[in-house]
């Protein structure tokens, strides 16, 4: 029969004599634990580049727990195209190095400090802002870095809802006042964003028209995003036919583009905009500049936005940014947003999702599995 702790301390305070040898070994492990509890492995960086050949796994030392510290386990953390950029040193904002891989995952609670009351062991949660590092084990952070949500909901979900599907909502709800019936056409629609942006449009009653690049399983992937709720799939080519002025008559001209490409292709969905409609660029894959015709100004009235998810949650602060978070997460339990397509992977085979992260055409999100 297995001795409790409290046990063990009794007996051991009884003195060696035949429980002596038990208590030199409970002691061992119990130190051992100990130590085993300050360090964790992750993916780890020294120096910027190619992330197959620069990211490795490494076992850190945890810092301590402070009164306004929690410790968590993480569960899953997805690997984003800015996740890459950050690796590559590309990206706007960079960690100082050496450091943790990853800025999105979940994680639960396994211990609080003392001046923590709105979370307890259990709980969990997702990072309020970039840069924690969630390709690990286990993390330790002050509390107001962390948001919760709510443990019953579908692990993939939880784990990819504080970028990609933040950045969907606020565009949808900060830019323009849209109603019931209004539309919306986006590029790289079959990204994270896409993928969110095409649930939450829907949710709120709104038709997506949806852009993406022509691709051997194209009908694949249109079932994949009508299933969704996607309402219209077409190609970059198809968007800079006639034919879309057809679609013109099904549907009104989109008042908000959302543009995660670049180049032509945001040209071409800030063409079909209506008069006064707003573009918010959020990302730029073709790594081209957006080109804006004059006339799209002068005679259309277009506004030509940014979107930076890190800004906003830096300038709105934890309460707003766990409000939005609980609206997000009453999607999800109302069946009415779910995961991007993912493949898990397991955290020791980190090499086989990075290579897989930057295949192009590449519709499925790498999950890391801890």
């Amino acid at each position: 029969m297995a001795l409790s702790w409290f046990c063990v301390r009794v007996l051991c305070r009884r003195g060696p004599g035949r429980w002596g040898p038990l208590c030199r070994v409970v002691g061992r492990v119990l130190t051992s634990s100990a130590v085993a509890r300050e360090r964790c492995e992750a993916l780890v960086y020294h120096k910027h580049g190619d992330p197959l050949r620069v990211i490795r796994l490494e076992t850190l030392k945890l810092p301590q727990l402070g009164d306004s510290d929690i410790r968590a386990q993480m569960l899953a953390a997805p690997i984003n195209p800015s996740d890459v950029n950050m690796v590559q040193g590309t990206y706007p904002i960079l960690p100082d190095l050496p450091a943790v891989g990853g800025n999105e995952g979940v994680g639960q609670i396994l211990e609080v400090g003392s001046k923590v009351t709105n979370l307890k062991p259990g709980d969990w949660v997702i990072p309020s802002d970039a840069g924690l590092g969630t390709w690990r084990l286990e993390a330790v952070g002050n509390m107001n870095s962390f948001s919760k949500v709510s443990n019953n909901l579908p692990l993939l979900c939880a784990a990819t809802l504080g970028v990609n599907t933040c950045t969907a909502y606020r565009m949808l709800c900060d830019f323009e006042t849209l109603k019931p019936g209004d539309s919306v056409i986006q590029n790289a629609a079959n990204s994270g964003v896409g993928q969110a942006a095409i649930q939450i449009a829907k949710a709120m009653g709104l038709k997506t028209i949806n852009v993406v690049r022509d691709r051997p399983n194209l009908q694949q992937l249109t079932d994949s995003m009508k299933s969704m709720g996607a309402d219209y799939v077409i190609t970059e080519e198809a968007l800079r036919k006639p034919d879309m002025e057809e679609l013109f008559k099904e549907v009104p001209r989109p008042l908000l583009a959302l543009n995660g490409v670049g180049g032509k292709s945001a040209t071409e969905i800030l063409r079909h905009l209506m008069k006064g409609g707003t573009i918010v660029t959020y990302g730029g894959m073709a790594k081209q500049p957006v080109i804006v015709p004059v006339s799209a100004l002068i005679f259309n009235n277009v506004k030509v936005r940014g979107f930076w998810m890190t800004q906003w949650k830096r300038d709105h602060g934890h309460d707003l940014v766990q409000e939005m978070i609980s609206v997000l997460c009453d999607f999800i339990q109302a069946g009415k947003l779910r995961a991007p397509v993912c493949t898990k992977v397991k955290f020791q085979d980190y090499q086989t999702a990075l290579k897989a992260a930057t295949i192009p055409f590449t519709s499925s999100k790498q999950i890391l599995i801890m």
